[in-house]
């Protein structure tokens, strides 16, 4: 479908500007994100964080206002169209495990987060009557190893940066809160 777009840009049909952002958290992020409602809650109740894949593998996260912000950018600036773009990221890959401890410091609870990896025959379970598990299964292969999407070529050419990384997760850990 990418290539068809750009295919189309290049013959002048139509101005294509793509971007892609890698696995999503922040405000309102909810269940689809491994950054979510298995995390943030359980956090801000001391309770133990769930997540998918290995969460010592590095994993490249994108912060959602991040997304709309570098999609509005890539509508409007003159040297977006005809290309793929990643999203803004933060430029150090961290494991999962890293940013649950960061968020965890986010919600302002003492001590060290606990977390635990959700059991894959636990998802085939859930995936029999729940279709989103069902999806999660499927990109199961991301978590399985590093994960690492490079963002610079946005940041230098079209000046998109993202949002730093202890910020996001304290608007998100702000959202959540709000929440309850």
């Amino acid at each position: 479908m990418a290539q068809d777009l750009l295919a189309a840009h290049k013959a002048g049909r139509v101005e294509v500007a793509i971007g892609r952002a890698s696995d999503y958290f922040g405000p309102r992020g909810g269940a689809q994100s491994n950054l979510g409602d298995l995390v943030f809650p359980a956090l801000l109740a001391g309770r133990t964080a769930t997540v998918l894949g290995d969460p010592d593998q590095p994993h490249t996260y994108t912060f959602i206002p991040d997304i709309g912000e570098s999609l509005a950018l890539l509508g409007s600036h003159p040297d977006a169209p005809g290309r793929i773009w990643h999203l803004p990221n933060d430029p150090h890959t961290r494991t999962t495990r890293e940013l649950v401890d960061l968020a965890h410091r986010a919600t302002g609870r003492p001590g060290s987060a606990r977390l635990r990896r959700m059991p894959t025959l636990a998802l085939y379970a859930l995936g029999t009557v729940n279709r989103t598990v069902r999806e999660l299964i499927e990109m199961q292969y991301e978590f399985a190893e590093p994960f690492i999407v490079d963002s610079s070529l946005i940041r230098d050419r079209l000046g998109a940066v993202a949002t730093p990384l202890e910020e996001a997760l304290e608007q998100t850990a702000a959202a959540y809160r709000t929440r309850t």
